[in-house]
């Protein structure tokens, strides 16, 4: 057997353009992508920065503002293009869309981080310098050379380690290769490759749907042949019966003696029924009409004999095999929710989140934190956002400084009420934190807190009832008084 980075580097390219023509042609799979990137990442992932800022000198309430302006920073810079895109086009969370296709196609993701001076800053008329630059995984190169340690164009150090990522890049029309060092004298990121590995000695991801592609064309050739067949039986199903004779009884007719009575009869019989048909007309199109029939003759309808009872089973086997690769729910794939129930969309969510969470956070979530901590680290070192100690003090801890967790949407429910319900549960039993009840419907804790706090003042100044105040002898559960109502019964 071959290394798996072996089977991946032999397999890449054909892959890859495979996967890339089934999403550009198939509105299904088109759709189940953006199903990937409505689970995994929603409208944007949400920054939720945990600095540990005690042994810099900030008390409690100082790491809360430095939060907040950490916070501020980050909502302006990653919704505006010309600040953080190195072309200027895309917003961060459309590039980071824009990676998870590029996972779903590829397997892999590749971006490189980069820096203007302030002269070219003034040049655009922006702030800021770090700026990402999203590249087609395409661009890096299949190069392999293992005497230098360069391996499908990643060069490595005698230890593994990649130290630069070897690109294909256009330059007045003309195609070049360069290498883009891993990181910088600094230790900070440069190039942000993602992918997911299966083996220890990978260098490369590969296409989530090469798993996939081969069920995907038995389901379009089953549905192409299924409507085609439908189609043929639908134009071609009606059937003209007459009691007349056939050929055999022309020919015998025919051999009859010219002078013959009954041949001469027979022929102005069909003579005159060949004029009555001229008369009359069968025709099915955008206005059928059905005319008189000779006498003795039968027009039937047959139905169609397609699609077959084993139709559907043999779909949705295709099916969940395609959604089982992608990472989403048989539902979320096919939009079929006819056979689901509370528990089996329960289940289906059960098992799918533990996928879209590990997806948002080794896809989608290095993206963010790699150009969180460049840009941060360019804000504190222009002293844009204050710091204690300086750029020394918060270079000598990027670690403690830069920690932060990405939320995102919240977890797909069946039913709302009996999911707030279940939370609430928790949070009175201890059993939960109000940090982890805000992540799981993608929330910062520290957001709703301020929210919260805000609007119960404004209600209390106003004279008005706080909604965020609990209350007790509220309306009884309507559930729960439905459960006790046939034990009253018997009793």
């Amino acid at each position: 057997m071959r290394e798996h980075r072996d089977e991946v580097r032999a397999a890449w390219r054909r892959a890859a353009g495979l996967a890339a023509d089934i999403i550009q042609n198939s509105g299904r799979i088109r759709g189940a992508v953006d199903q990937v990137l409505a689970d995994t990442v929603g409208e944007e992932l949400v920054l939720t920065p945990k600095p540990n800022l005690s042994r810099l000198g900030y008390d409690a309430n100082e790491t809360v503002e430095f939060v907040k302006l950490v916070k501020e920073w980050w909502k302006k810079r990653a919704w505006n293009p010309r600040e953080c895109d190195f072309r200027g086009k895309f917003t961060l969370p459309q590039m980071i869309d824009m990676a998870l296709r590029a996972d779903v196609v590829f397997g892999e993701a590749v971006g490189v981080l980069s820096y203007f001076p302030i002269s070219q800053r003034r040049r655009y008329g922006i702030v800021s310098g770090t700026k990402l630059c999203l590249m087609s995984p395409t661009t890096l190169v299949q190069d392999t050379n293992e005497f230098v340690g360069l391996y499908q164009g990643v060069i490595h150090d005698p230890n593994g380690r990649p130290v630069a990522y070897r690109f294909e890049e256009r330059q007045d029309g003309i195609l070049t290769k360069r290498d883009h060092p891993a990181y910088d004298a600094n230790g900070r990121q440069v190039v942000v490759h993602v992918f997911d590995p299966m083996a220890p000695t990978d260098v490369r991801g590969i296409s989530r749907l090469a798993s996939a592609i081969r069920k995907h064309i038995q389901h379009e050739v089953l549905v192409d042949a299924t409507i085609q067949t439908q189609i043929l039986q639908t134009i071609f199903g009606i059937a003209l019966t007459s009691p007349e004779p056939s050929k055999e009884a022309f020919e015998a007719i025919e051999a009859l003696p010219d002078d013959s009575e009954i041949r001469t009869d027979f022929i102005d019989y069909f003579q005159a029924a060949l004029d009555r048909a001229a008369e009359g007309k069968i025709s099915i199109s955008g206005d059928p009409k059905v005319s008189h029939l000779a006498p003795g003759e039968d027009l039937k309808f047959l139905t169609s004999g397609t699609p077959g009872p084993q139709f559907l089973p043999v779909s949705a086997e295709l099916s969940r095999d395609m959604a089982r690769a992608l990472g989403i729910t048989y539902g979320g794939l096919t939009m079929d929710n006819t056979s689901a129930t509370y528990s089996s969309v329960n289940m289906d969510n059960a098992s799918i989140w533990p996928i879209v969470t590990r997806r948002r956070s080794r896809v989608a979530s290095p993206f963010c934190q790699a150009y969180y901590e460049s840009g941060l680290d360019e804000e504190i070192g222009e002293g844009r956002i204050p710091f204690k100690g300086g750029y020394e003090a918060f270079a000598a801890n990027r670690d403690d400084v830069l920690w932060t967790l990405w939320n995102g949407p919240a977890k797909p429910t069946a039913d709302d009420g009996k999911s707030a319900k279940a939370a609430t549960e928790r949070l009175v039993n201890g059993t939960s934190t109000f940090e982890a009840e805000c992540a799981e419907r993608g929330l910062d804790p520290e957001e709703v807190f301020e929210s919260r706090k805000y609007w119960h003042d404004r209600f209390v100044a106003a004279g008005l009832p706080s909604p965020f105040v609990a209350r007790n002898g509220g309306a009884p559960d309507n559930n729960a008084a439905a459960e006790e109502e046939p034990a009253k019964k018997a009793a």
